[in-house]
């Protein structure tokens, strides 16, 4: 295992499908940063502006960026994310899915949907995992898991953050987005210094609240995939769409398009 991290992480992340890695981009911060600007400066096809006409604050993000965007490239190749990763899902290999870039903006009071991520994209498996991390201390702002959510039966019907209409059509293997303060579910959230990462099953069910303090929340966010990743195929346009893949179901990931980043 990476000195990061203990046995309790791994198993905490098996029970749990989320756990807090401290200090896991510790000494990559200012590069995050870096790269946040760089991204909001220049924003990518994938770019968004998350609130309606008349909502204050600013809520952006952005996905995909790796390839062009060379200090999100040198955090994904140089940091120890992609080891932990394999430590957490007990992989042999990690490949890169993707990158995405969340801002929320001083006195941006809209959340951040529960959702789950798994049901937006073309990739299933058990060997799985987001790393959500602040470049600003957070609390109130925090990212919020419902703990064990990764292993319920059905999954969550994905929604557009914006327009807050589902991702698909009426499909009776998904189950409607539920309300977890509502119904007292086993929610786990951290505060958060720059450089603490939230590990995450793609499958967990998380959101954040909204930024009402007087500081920015900037998150950069890395996803990985493990041994038993397949392409899989869903009712509609995934997100990210990453159109032309020419990949058939039950097929491992590409490789020139998600490169392997550790091997055992």
């Amino acid at each position: 295992m990476h000195s990061l991290i203990k046995a309790s992480h791994i198993e905490d992340y098996q029970r749990d499908g989320a756990v807090l890695i401290k200090g896991l981009f510790a000494d990559y911060v200012d590069l995050i940063r870096d790269g946040i600007e760089a991204n909001m400066r220049s924003p990518g096809p994938y770019a968004a502006e998350n609130l309606q006409p008349g909502e204050a604050g600013r809520f952006f993000d952005d996905y995909c960026n790796w390839q062009r965007i060379d200090q999100f490239r040198n955090v994904i190749h140089q940091s120890p994310a992609a080891e932990v990763a394999a430590d957490l899902m007990g992989s042999q290999t990690v490949q890169i899915f993707h990158d995405h870039v969340l801002v929320k903006e001083p006195g941006t009071s809209k959340p951040t949907p529960w959702h789950q991520d798994s049901p937006y994209y073309f990739v299933e498996g058990q060997q799985t995992v987001s790393f959500w991390s602040p470049v600003d201390p957070v609390s109130d702002a925090s990212l919020r898991c419902v703990a064990g959510s990764h292993l319920w039966e059905r999954p969550v019907l994905p929604v557009r953050w914006l327009a807050e209409d589902q991702f698909y059509p009426d499909e009776d293997s998904y189950m409607p987005v539920p309300d977890p303060d509502a119904e007292a579910m086993d929610i786990r959230e951290w505060a958060m210094q720059p450089g603490d990462a939230v590990a995450f099953d793609f499958r967990v069910l998380h959101g954040a609240r909204g930024n009402d303090s007087a500081s920015r929340r900037r998150a950069f966010s890395v996803r990985f995939v493990g041994d038993d990743a397949r392409y899989v195929e869903r009712p509609g346009r995934t997100s990210p769409p990453f159109p032309g893949h020419g990949m058939v179901p039950g097929q491992r990931l590409r490789d020139d398009w998600f490169p392997l980043v550790f091997r055992r």
